[in-house]
């Protein structure tokens, strides 16, 4: 007859330990588990706190370079102020010679222009004029810039209203008054003529005039 294997082998165990006893370690674990997790978010909190003090202390740290660095800039700038006030004295007595130079005239062109148009033997003797106003727009050749009387003898007598014709035609010249003309004879062998002229403003030297795209 065949024998049947025991289902199990080895000594027979038995769990005498009471149901209170098991309760109480799984509640012992249960603690100890929630105790490290405290415990964990603690350490963490404690790392996000040292983190925030770290990232305040460098933003101070960099504050105050910041503002050492402006602290010296505006010493810096202070240091300038005599250099920036005189640049302010420049800058108002440049404007001030742009004004009042405004009408200055380059007197040499102006003679030059009216001898120019002058027969051999007619010679300039004199002039009496007076200088027009400060430039108002951009068209020098719209206003007047120098008005007054030339003065004009000659060994013998003169077309002079071949003269006034040929001044008119003259770059610059708004106006030659014909009906001004007058002669005399000064002297047995010289004759004296005067006559109105009136010039534009290109006759203006523009020495001290501002620079274009200055202020």
């Amino acid at each position: 007859m065949t024998a049947i294997p025991a289902p199990f082998s080895g000594l027979p165990r038995v769990n005498l330990m009471p149901r209170s006893e098991i309760a109480r370690r799984e509640r012992d674990k249960l603690v100890t588990l929630w105790v490290w997790i405290v415990l964990g978010a603690i350490v963490v909190a404690l790392l996000i706190i040292a983190g925030a003090f770290a990232l305040k202390f460098v933003a101070d740290q960099r504050l105050a370079a910041e503002q050492t660095k402006t602290n010296a800039l505006l010493t810096e700038i202070a240091s300038l102020s005599e250099v920036s006030q005189a640049l302010s004295t420049q800058s108002e007595l440049t404007d001030f010679r742009t004004e009042a130079m405004a009408a200055d005239l380059a007197w040499s062109p102006v003679i030059a222009k009216i001898t120019g148009i002058l027969p051999a033997d007619a010679t300039l003797t004199g002039f009496d004029m007076t200088v027009g106003g400060a430039p108002q727009g951009d068209d020098p050749t719209a206003e007047a810039g120098l008005v007054g009387t030339v003065s004009i003898d000659s060994a013998t007598p003169l077309d002079i209203v071949a003269i006034i014709r040929s001044l008119r035609a003259v770059d610059g010249v708004l106006f030659a008054d014909g009906q001004s003309v007058t002669s005399s004879q000064v002297t047995a062998d010289r004759y004296a003529y005067q006559l109105n002229v009136q010039f534009d403003q290109s006759v203006y030297s523009n020495e001290y005039a501002p620079e274009e795209g200055g202020e």
